[in-house]
């Protein structure tokens, strides 16, 4: 098993992406702390992974919160005594709200920056003080096309959010390389997950989407997870600083 011993905290476990990490941190041997304020599906989730005999807890988290954010590390290290890895995965998408520049209320923008950037933040805050007293660790962002490129005109709040996360990765990898804490972003594509449902759920949308993935189809969380896997294992000690796309060929044209 590839994390075993490792501790894991992952946000936004309860669905989606998230919770297809989650499931495979603890089946590569990790012990898992679920963050989300989905109560009902992240606790669903850690009986789940207990019942399979795996090690997990869920904390309830708003990731925007600092003080929650605080809570949530103090938690993990009360019952595990470590923290070695972080996937900041928790973030929200606006479709109905967002928009371009000049019609985006200041309402969306706060609230999409504050879960997507600010929480991203307030957890690398808060773990890199446990990885350093643990001698190094890894932590994985979750990036976007949209954060790239202009791609998603519509969605503003979101693209500038998503580019945000990617700089702080990078500033991030750069500031604690000599102190063995790697930092790393995935960049999925199109992704069947309840974060894009609203979407998803209009055929033509769907269609369109799919088409303009050179593999043909949209991504699975399933798809995300074993990525994940390696930027939190010590198969990619020499991986930091880096955005692995995870996207069907997607930026590829």
């Amino acid at each position: 098993m590839r994390l075993l011993g490792k501790v894991a905290v992952v946000t936004g476990a309860a669905v989606g992406l998230g919770r297809a990490i989650a499931t495979r941190y603890a089946q590569e041997g990790a012990s898992v702390v679920a963050a989300d304020t989905n109560v009902t599906e992240g606790e669903e989730l850690v009986r789940d992974l207990s019942e399979q005999g795996h090690n997990a807890m869920f904390v309830e988290a708003d990731v925007a919160n600092d003080g929650a954010v605080r809570d949530l590390f103090a938690a993990a290290f009360a019952r595990y005594k470590h923290i070695d890895v972080l996937c900041n995965n928790a973030a929200i998408l606006l479709y109905d709200r967002d928009s371009e520049a000049h019609e985006l209320s200041l309402d969306t923008w706060d609230n999409v920056m504050n879960v997507n950037l600010r929480g991203s933040f307030l957890c690398t805050k808060h773990a890199i003080p446990l990885m350093l007293n643990n001698g190094g660790g890894s932590i994985v962002y979750m990036g976007s096309p949209t954060g790239l490129y202009g791609c998603a005109p519509k969605l503003t709040a979101y693209s500038a959010s998503k580019a945000g996360v990617m700089g702080l990765a990078r500033v991030t990898a750069v500031a604690y390389a000599q102190k063995n804490i790697r930092v790393n972003a995935i960049v999925p594509g199109t992704m069947e997950t309840p974060m894009n449902h609203s979407v998803l759920s209009d055929q033509e949308s769907r269609d369109q989407l799919s088409r303009a993935v050179p593999l043909g189809r949209l991504g699975q969380p399933d798809d995300i997870s074993g990525l994940a896997v390696f930027l939190a294992s010590d198969e990619s000690a020499y991986c930091t600083g880096g955005f692995y796309m995870c996207d069907g060929g997607l930026t590829a044209v």
